[in-house]
Formats: structure tokens, sequence, C-alpha cells
């Protein structure tokens, strides 16, 4: 929106207004707009969650010490959302393919998310949602994102986009994608691998749905999934800069990306309404992000690596949500393993998701949360090294 109107402006004699085109610029508005407008309004938002009677409903089978937490208010992800949507829509590029397909999925999972949280806070069910539904809805959106993004990543336009996938049905489903939509491996310079239309969809709904739902198994601490979150997500901004700038992407030996580079702004956009639902959501938090929250960031940093072909790097840099979710499938199949087998389920863990774990071992809540924090960092680290590092 703002975009159009500094066009408008230095077109008419106000040349200075000309800085609004660059994207690094803008991304930094945007990083405080959504700073300010969650600063300013957590307040108003927490009250009116605490008069609505919106508050979290601890499961009975977590740890004793989390008991406490009971009737804090949750659904605060829609603080962040708020944040990230404003700051996007008044700083991004509007004519951008990409930031509305990932705005898109990020409302897409955060109104699944905000469903589960109102039947757990109405109807006082700490379940929320059943599974199959969660995974329906999930899975429904994701597969749409994914189908676009195989042919969107791979045409440089919109207006390419039809012919290309026109040309994919009349080749009988053999025609390969560009070489844009290989799949990169970190590190290695000239190492990728094609995935043709079928394992793009596949690769792409994996990532989008995957990550959503380990964003979401990692809220379980004040502040734990919110700071790896911002992390990854400016990190995830870097990259977009890169493959969707011609001389960046060409000198790091990075795919070319029309048009991802305005992702950025975006990223920009979570690092700042993150760190403004941090200043809440840290021990001992005011609010909970919820379900809400949770599913649409994860939706959305999976979505975002898609476009800049970050997969396996996105896996890298989210180490944390993989270490999560890997430790509840290995509680889950284990513990159905044994049952079936000696009659009895045993564990792996002495709870989890991962973080429970260290709780009950001795852990304080604050030493789990900030020790996390210090593995993302230097995960993220590791990821960043890999822009050169080839």
């Amino acid at each position: 929106m703002l975009l159009e109107l500094a066009r408008w402006l230095a077109d008419s004699h106000f040349r200075a207004f000309g800085v609004f085109e660059y994207i690094t610029f803008r991304a930094v508005l945007a990083c405080a707009t959504a700073l300010i407008i969650g600063l300013f309004s957590g307040p108003w938002v927490i009250r009116r969650l605490t008069e609505m009677k919106i508050g979290q409903a601890v499961r009975s089978y977590g740890p004793e010490s989390h008991l406490q937490k009971t009737g804090t208010p949750t659904m605060g992800g829609a603080l962040i959302l708020i944040g990230v949507g404003i700051s996007t829509l008044l700083w991004a590029d509007w004519t951008n393919r990409f930031v509305w397909v990932v705005l898109l999925v990020t409302f897409g999972f955060g109104s699944i998310g905000w469903m589960d949280d109102y039947k757990k806070v109405v109807h006082r069910d700490p379940e929320g949602m059943s599974s199959r539904q969660k995974f329906f809805w999930q899975a429904l959106i994701g597969a749409v994102a994914s189908i676009y993004l195989t042919f969107a990543v791979s045409a440089p336009a919109n207006t390419e986009l039809w012919p290309l996938f026109r040309d994919w049905l009349m080749s009988g489903f053999t025609m390969p994608l560009p070489a844009r939509a290989d799949l990169i491996v970190p590190f290695f310079k000239t190492v990728s691998y094609p995935l043709g239309v079928f394992g793009f969809v596949v690769l792409t709904w994996l990532v989008i749905v995957g990550s959503s739902n380990a964003v979401n198994l990692t809220d379980g601490l004040d502040g734990l999934a919110i700071m790896p979150t911002v992390m990854v997500g400016s990190a995830l901004g870097i990259f977009a800069y890169v493959v969707g700038r011609v001389d960046y992407s060409k000198y790091l030996l990075f795919p070319y990306i029309p048009g991802a580079s305005e992702l950025m702004v975006l990223c920009a956009a979570i690092g700042g309404a993150g760190l403004a639902f941090l200043w809440f959501n840290a021990y001992p938090a005011q609010v909970f992000m919820g379900d809400v929250g949770a599913l649409a960031l994860g939706g959305a940093l999976g979505t975002i690596a898609v476009i800049v072909r970050q997969e396996i790097v996105l896996f890298i840099m989210g180490g944390v949500f993989v270490a999560e979710t890997v430790s509840v499938m290995m509680q889950v199949v284990w513990f159905k393993y044994t049952k079936k087998r000696y009659g009895e389920g045993r564990r792996i863990f002495r709870m989890a998701p991962l973080h429970h774990h260290f709780e009950v071992t001795g852990w304080k809540e604050t030493q789990v949360v900030v020790r996390f924090w210090i593995i993302t960092m230097m995960l993220v680290l590791i990821g960043l090294a890999s822009l050169k590092l080839r």
C-alpha cells in the first residue's frame, strides 16, 4: 500500500521517496511496525482475552508444575497475526505473488488453530479439535499451496504459470521442472536433485504441514517456540533476499527466483511481531500463543523455505522443532510397539515432547527455554554459513 504511494510521490518530483524501492529499507520498517503494533496493542488484547475468560486449559497428563498456568489467557497468537498482516500489507509489494501465497497459508493455518483454541477455551476441552479434523484441513491447505508453488517457483511470472502447467499435461506428466525447482543440498556447490512435479508437490506438502505441526509441538513452555521462530524466520529473510536478486544469487550459486526477495519484508514482520509477543510471553507468561499462532507461524516458515529452495537448511536451522517432533513420534511408536509385544507400553523419554522430558529430569522451565534458544542460535548460524561455505 505505502509502496505504491511512495512510487507516486517519487514520480511527482519527490525523489526522496525513491528509498522505499529498497527492500531492505521496507523490511526494517515492517519489523518496526509489527513490533510497535504488538507492544502497544498487547495489553489491550490480554485484557480482552481475560475478560472473555479465554484461559488455557492445561492437560492433566502434563508436568505438575504447569497446573499453575491454568487460566492464563491463550489465543495470543492472534496478536502476532495482526502485526504480521498489517505491517506486510503496509510495506510489501501487493503485486508480488509469493507474498500473497505465504499470507494465505499463514492465515489459513491460523484459522485452523483458532477453531482448535476456541474448542479448548469455550468447551473446556484441553484436546481441542480432533486430530483427524485438524489434519484434514492442514492437508487440504498444504495440498493447494503445494500444487501452486510447484509451478509458481518454476515459472518466472504468473503469466507463464498456466503455459507451464499445460505443457506438463501435454507431455503426459513427464516434463521435468526447471533447475531452479531442484532440491538444493547445502554446503555443496553443484549438488542438487531434480524432483519432478510429483516430487516437488509431495516435498512441499511435507515441509509446510510438518513445519506447522513441529512449531505447535514446541509451543509448550513460556517463550520456547516464539524466539526460535523469530531467528529462523529472520534467517530465511536473508535467503529470500539472496535468491530474489540476480547478482547475489549468481555470485553465491543459488537459483534465481524472481520476486522471492520481497519475502524479506514478510520475514521482518514476523520477526517484529514475534519479539513483541515475546515481551508478554516471556516467563512467567501473561499470554500463551495457542494453536492460532503456532500453526500459522510454522506454516509460514515452511512455505518461505520452499519458495527460497532451502528445505534442508530449514531442517537444520529448525533443529529444535525437528527434535521436538521426532521425540513425540519415537515415544508414540515405541509405546505402541512395546504394549503390543509385552502387554505394557514403555517410554523412551520421561515425557514427550522433548522439553517436558528435561523438565521432569530436573531442569527449570527457564533453563530449558534459554538452552533451546542457544541451540537454535547456533543452528541458524550454521544454516547462514551455507550461503558462502559451498
